[in-house]
């Protein structure tokens, strides 16, 4: 395996490259949950028309050169357009609470070749490097024990639950952000 590069793509570039994120994507998805089929289509959809139109969006992209993880967000202002999804509100979190910019972590990514070298790490540490929110947020579904255990050694905490309207409870890990 090659050396890794890690880059910083516009919110154009990030959709110009939605089909190598896809297969990404489908690849990641075939070895996490086997036998069923990842939604590439889905994930494209919801890339494409929700989370690249968000406001700050950013993208880091890790390749060799090819993709090999990502891990992309955006900023969630406090009464904005992304909270009405959740049955809970920002004030129900003590941590999101008090911070009227929280930066949402939505997607974290690492092809199976590439696990277990510290990318996901590398991955987050340079999304929110400079990021204007205070505090970050990423959502984990209870039975990932393996995204539990990545958050919790980078120092996120989790804060509680938010449930999506036509979903079930997420845990919410957060962590301080100094830029913000």
């Amino acid at each position: 395996m090659g050396t890794l590069f890690i880059r910083r793509l516009s919110r154009w570039q990030a959709e110009t490259e939605r089909e190598q994120l896809g297969d990404l994507y489908a690849a990641a998805s075939r070895d996490d949950i086997p036998g069923a089929p990842p939604d590439r289509a889905a994930f494209l959809r919801r890339f494409v028309d929700f989370e690249v139109q968000q406001p700050d969006f950013d993208l880091v992209l890790a390749g060799d050169p090819q993709p090999a993880g990502y891990a992309y967000g955006f900023v969630a202002e406090q009464y904005g357009s992304w909270w009405p999804g959740f049955r809970e509100e920002a004030r129900d979190l003590p941590q999101l609470a008090d911070s009227r910019r929280v930066f949402v972590v939505s997607g974290l990514l690492v092809h199976p070749r590439r696990r277990r070298q510290g990318l996901a790490g590398r991955l987050l540490r340079e999304l929110l490097s400079r990021g204007t929110a205070s505090v970050a947020l990423a959502l984990i579904e209870p039975d990932n024990v393996a995204g539990q255990t990545t958050a919790q050694s980078q120092g996120w905490s989790k804060s509680g639950q938010l449930t999506p309207v036509d979903g079930t409870p997420l845990g919410a890990w957060t962590i301080p952000l100094t830029g913000g």
